[in-house]
């Protein structure tokens, strides 16, 4: 259920000019001392609000920062981050998503933190969350779908952050199979997806993204900048997070609602389209053999398909790959 603040928020974002609180009062179902007190909220948060008799309310300017009033000021979605958490710091979005999840929170709930202290990627390798630097995110999804489907999401997710960061004209980003974000083939940015399935349904599906957004050079760890950027340093300016969270959630929205109206096949070309090292010739590496072959593109199931120099296709599902003198691992 949307939040009385949230749906204020709207009706403040919406109006050209003053608004009454007996207006707000008779929309939101609440009394004026309500919306009063409502009022006081967003000035605790950084709002400058001028209130004036007999014309209402009126905003005038909004706090440089991320909150859950921030956030949802202006965000352009049907169900995506109505219900919205934002803490300065956590172990692990992840986890709080998680336990959201349990508390039966509704499909589209998001967690957005300042700072993870306990952030994480796939095969649990750590993850370095700054304060204030990134986008660290997760979105609760209760999708009818089978539980095969599930890695579609994360391949989904990749694209939209394609996308959004392809807007900024400097940066060409490339998706790395299976989850993370590449400019200039350096990681900006991370996909973690869990989920927790029967048999034949899925029952929620917790997706993380990661994204290091206003790091410089000297901000990045000494052991990571080989591999590492961010999209300040790969497009020279800095980002406003608040804004490039809601563009992100409002073109996953999007994406989120074409892939569920007509299925994958929508996806797939996106993510063929931004896939990194796709084309190209590349050595693999799984527990049974090594060999050359060429990356074609990706599976429905979210396997990376490789052809060998005989034609024949393989479907991979953990593998090292590797190319030049240097590789990564795909598993």
């Amino acid at each position: 259920m949307e939040s009385t603040r949230n749906r204020l928020i709207q009706l403040l974002d919406k109006s050209d000019g003053y608004i009454s609180g007996q207006q707000l009062s008779d929309k939101l179902n609440i009394s004026r001392t309500a919306v009063w007190k409502h009022m006081k909220e967003l000035e605790k948060d950084g709002y400058e609000i001028e209130a004036i008799q007999r014309k209402g309310y009126r905003i005038l300017s909004s706090p440089d920062k991320v909150s859950e009033n921030t956030v949802q000021w202006g965000l352009d979605t049907n169900w995506l981050g109505h219900q919205l958490f934002h803490y300065k710091e956590v172990p692990s979005t992840q986890d709080i998503a998680h336990q959201l999840a349990k508390q039966n929170k509704p499909h589209g709930t998001v967690v957005i933190a300042d700072e993870q202290v306990k952030g994480k990627g796939r095969m649990s390798r750590p993850w370095h969350s700054p304060k204030g630097k990134g986008i660290w995110m997760s979105i609760l999804l209760r999708p009818d779908l089978v539980p095969v489907q599930a890695p579609q999401l994360t391949l989904l997710a990749a694209t939209v952050l394609a996308e959004v960061f392809g807007e900024e004209e400097k940066i060409a980003p490339q998706i790395k199979w299976p989850n993370d974000i590449l400019i200039s083939h350096k990681k900006v940015s991370g996909i973690l997806t869990e989920m927790q399935a029967e048999h034949d349904q899925i029952q929620y599906v917790v997706l993380g993204i990661g994204i290091n957004v206003n790091q410089t050079s000297e901000e990045i760890p000494e052991e990571l900048r080989k591999k590492a950027s961010s999209l300040r340093i790969e497009s020279e300016q800095i980002w406003p997070i608040t804004d490039t969270i809601k563009k992100l959630l409002h073109q996953f929205e999007v994406t989120y609602d074409q892939f569920m109206a007509h299925g994958f096949q929508h996806v797939k070309k996106l993510w063929e389209k931004y896939g990194y090292r796709i084309g190209e010739k590349v050595t693999i590496k799984t527990m049974k053999k090594e060999w050359e072959a060429v990356l074609v593109g990706i599976e429905p199931d979210g396997a990376l398909r490789a052809r060998d120099f005989n034609g024949n296709e393989e479907k991979l599902y953990s593998a090292e790959i590797q190319w030049g003198e240097g590789g990564y691992n795909a598993d």
